[in-house]
């Protein structure tokens, strides 16, 4: 452990640390990515994929092998031991920081399919990791307004189309679909702006998981709920990197999807938003409660 060191000689230590990680497995990744795009085959792809996310899983197993090496976090994590690897999951979770991401990538790894964010399409142009998310088929999505949709109705479905072609590369090899549905970071001026009826969230979004369901309803059948809860206060990425974060608490907890929700055009279908809004909104009301509870409140 080199948690005695300064904590901004940590920070730069782990900030030199997850470059030179994230660069060499990239570098690596490119190679079946490359291959799986000049190889139009079905069964080739599905191959290069397996490979792909086995590098990426590498990848996330040398993170944390930086985490431990130079953090004294106390993680306190229940629940993970009900994932599957060979299974189909959407994957919910409240979102406070970007440490959100390296802390659940760390608890998921080789315990669950690799998460898989749904990401802006401008993010492919990203540089070293844009084309790594293209080649671990992070489905990349091009979000219209309700303002230019009015201007432009021909584009209405558009995105569940995008998210339906999208997912169609998600049938062959397990994976968890993960989607932030608040979708931005809790913050109180938020929090206050929206005036949200929960205490420790913002109010959930339901168009991005309704659309995963609307298209891999026979595929998924279980929600995998996570609350994320930083005793310390939410942190940020170099507070993370500098060690400061002296607790990180997260529960799992599968749950069943209702088969009524599946397989349905939540774009068109007024009962069917109707029920997937109660549904999440169902969720939401536990998941505040408990974040509460990990808070000690």
């Amino acid at each position: 452990m080199l948690s005695f060191l300064p904590a901004p000689l940590i920070g730069v230590l782990n900030s030199i640390l997850l470059a030179i990680n994230t660069i060499f497995w990239c570098v690596l990744l490119y190679i079946p990515a490359l291959l799986k795009l000049i190889i139009p085959h079905k069964g080739f792809r599905v191959i290069c994929t397996k490979v792909i996310i086995w590098i990426s899983e590498s990848w996330v197993a040398c993170n944390t092998g930086w985490m431990k090496l130079t953090q004294n976090t106390d993680w306190q994590v229940t629940g993970a031991e009900n994932l599957k690897r060979e299974s189909w999951y959407l994957v919910l979770s409240n979102h406070q920081s970007w440490v959100d991401i390296l802390a659940m990538q760390r608890v998921f790894n080789r315990e669950a399919p690799f998460l898989k964010f749904f990401l802006k399409q401008q993010l492919i142009w990203v540089p070293v990791i844009g084309l790594a998310w293209w080649g671990l088929d992070f489905p990349f999505m091009k979000r219209y307004t309700r303002e230019y949709l009015i201007k432009h109705p021909e584009k209405r479905g558009e995105d569940l189309k995008a998210t339906r072609k999208a997912c169609e590369k998600f049938r062959y090899t397990p994976v968890s679909v993960m989607n932030f549905v608040e979708g931005t970071r809790f913050t109180k001026a938020k929090h206050d702006k929206q005036q949200s009826p929960y205490k420790h969230l913002l109010t959930p979004k339901a168009g991005g998981a309704a659309f995963v369901l609307d298209a891999m309803g026979d595929s998924i059948e279980t929600l995998v709920d996570v609350t994320i809860a930083y005793p310390g206060g939410a942190p940020t990425f170099w507070d993370f990197l500098c060690g400061r974060v002296p607790c990180i608490k997260m529960h799992i907890e599968p749950v069943a999807i209702p088969e009524h929700l599946k397989g349905r055009d939540y774009t068109s279908d007024a009962e069917h938003r109707r029920n997937v809004k109660e549904w999440l909104s169902a969720q939401w009301q536990a998941k505040d409660a408990r974040l509460g509870k990990m808070l000690g409140e």
